[in-house]
């Protein structure tokens, strides 16, 4: 992490000082924070305010996935933070880099923490080529300040700041991001998450928000990213192919590590333009809470799938108490994929005998794609354009691991110490917990025999239920016989065809 003036890069000192005093007042920009910039992709560290130390933060702060929290200032009673709507370069997994906007040097931006009750003043200063302004996603505050350009306030030129101020008035999961060209913006990365911690009582408790030793949040996006590209297509409406966790791919997502018997909360933004069926492995988890605020403990259930409408935030929590490395990922299939590109034909079943040896007399290098599904790319390493992620990436101890794209791994371990964050490295697996290949011999599958087949032109009828028999048959048929008697199969009638 890294502190710099903002007007380090793309605008001069003067121009800034001009354009920002157009729009705040000398009050406030004499108060204007130095922003706080942070290029690294990977998972910081808790952040706790300068000089507070153990029981003295009345909250257990959270760690983004793949992210960082936003440093606060204190100035007569308000929590003041700086953001910088800024293009910026996003590494969304080791080699593969995409151009963005987002904020602070990253997308998503820095997470936002406050408590209930908190004053807060954000300066958003804008160097992106474009107006913007931002939403704050579910919160009650006045509405001059809830960032609808052109309907809550002016939009923010390039080169201006503006000011936002309001009380946190509840607690939850929140975010931000833009309501001005949101088409493009929010396609671009804008977005960052915002959490507000509970106010406790004397006794340092909540009536519907309970503690947890592992507070985690992310949100889910999606980017159109042709191979060989790094910008993003923005026009896209539902054909992407980028499904992130952060702005970030596996095998580039971090872990989210906890000590075995941790209660763990995840709290989750859905910022696509689609559902995702978030699935965790090995644990149940109960739906704590929405950007509504908590859901009261009577009306929580077992979940292991929760599934995320767009625009919608969800906490789920549940205690780690089976030790392992388990999955969590998007149940979509294709969303647990790398990039490629839409127009990739079906193969399976394709014989290619006879034909490649003529292709490979032109091309030597080509090679056979899909025929037995798309599992051979894993295992067999090929050719990509630049800055192109394979569809399946990351190794595990057993082997290649056939999904990519969104997906992270929950790591529980017993010998994790508390507050330790750290990826504990792959899970030791107990001798004999570990499914295996099977070397006896394997018996013919038993099958039933294959009913009749009735003869061209005709339906078979039995005595029983048969077309036009029993109980619903023709008008003067037969009762079915007694089950005392054996029943002598009818003889078929013909189909009369007109």
């Amino acid at each position: 992490m890294q502190r710099r003036q903002f007007f380090q890069g793309a605008l001069a000192a003067g121009a800034f000082t001009a354009a920002a005093s157009a729009t705040v007042g000398r009050h406030a920009l004499a108060a204007l924070p130095e922003p706080v910039l942070n290029h690294s992709a990977a998972t910081a560290a808790p952040w706790v305010p300068p000089g507070v130390t153990g029981a003295g933060l009345p909250y257990r702060p959270v760690v983004t996935l793949n992210g960082w929290t936003l440093p606060f200032r204190m100035r007569d009673g308000v929590k003041e933070f700086h953001l910088v709507a800024e293009p910026v370069v996003r590494e969304m997994a080791p080699g593969f880099v995409v151009n963005m906007w987002g904020y602070n040097g990253q997308s998503p931006g820095p997470t936002i923490e406050v408590v209930e009750g908190d004053r807060v003043r954000i300066f958003v200063s804008n160097r992106l080529p474009e107006p913007t302004s931002i939403h704050w996603h579910g919160q009650r505050l006045p509405a001059g300040m809830d960032g609808v350009a052109g309907i809550n306030q002016p939009s923010i030129g390039a080169g201006k700041t503006f000011v936002y101020e309001f009380q946190a008035r509840r607690p939850g999961t929140f975010m931000y991001h833009p309501h001005a060209d949101e088409m493009v913006q929010l396609a671009m990365g804008m977005m960052g998450f915002w959490v507000t911690h509970p106010k406790l009582d004397a006794r340092g408790r909540h009536p519907q928000i309970d503690a947890v030793e592992r507070d985690y949040c992310f949100l889910l996006n999606a980017f159109d990213v042709e191979p060989g590209a790094k910008t993003p297509t923005v026009a896209t409406m539902l054909d992407f192919n980028t499904w992130a966790l952060n702005s970030r791919v596996f095998p580039g997502t971090d872990p989210l590590v906890a000590r075995l018997g941790d209660r763990v909360r995840i709290r989750m933004g859905n910022l696509t333009m689609t559902n995702h069926p978030i699935h965790v492995h090995g644990v149940e988890f109960e739906v704590t809470g929405t950007d509504g605020g908590p859901v009261p403990k009577g009306a929580r259930w077992p979940e292991v799938t929760i599934d995320m409408a767009v625009g919608q935030m969800r906490q789920i929590e549940f205690l780690a108490d089976e030790p392992g490395d388990w999955a969590v990922h998007c149940h979509k299939s294709h969303h647990t994929m790398g990039p490629m590109g839409h127009d990739v034909p079906t193969m399976i079943g394709v014989d290619h005998r006879g034909l490649v040896g003529k292709i490979q007399g032109l091309a030597p290098d080509f090679m056979v794609m899909g025929e037995r599904g798309m599992y051979d790319m894993k295992q067999m390493p090929m050719e990509l354009p630049p800055n192109t992620l394979p569809m399946m990436a990351g190794q595990g101890q057993f082997g290649p691991i056939g999904m990519g794209g969104m997906l992270t791994v929950l790591k529980v371990r017993a010998n994790q110490p508390p507050n330790d964050y750290r990826d504990p490295g792959p899970y030791a697996f107990p001798s004999g917990s570990v499914a295996f290949e099977y070397r006896g011999p394997v018996p013919e599958a038993v099958r039933p025999p294959s009913p009749p087949q009735a003869a061209h032109g005709e339906v078979r009828r039995g005595a029983q239920g048969g077309h036009g028999g029993g109980a619903h048959g023709a008008h003067g048929a037969a009762p079915p016989p007694s089950p005392a008697t054996p029943a002598t199969p009818a003889p078929a009638a013909p189909v009369h065809r007109h």
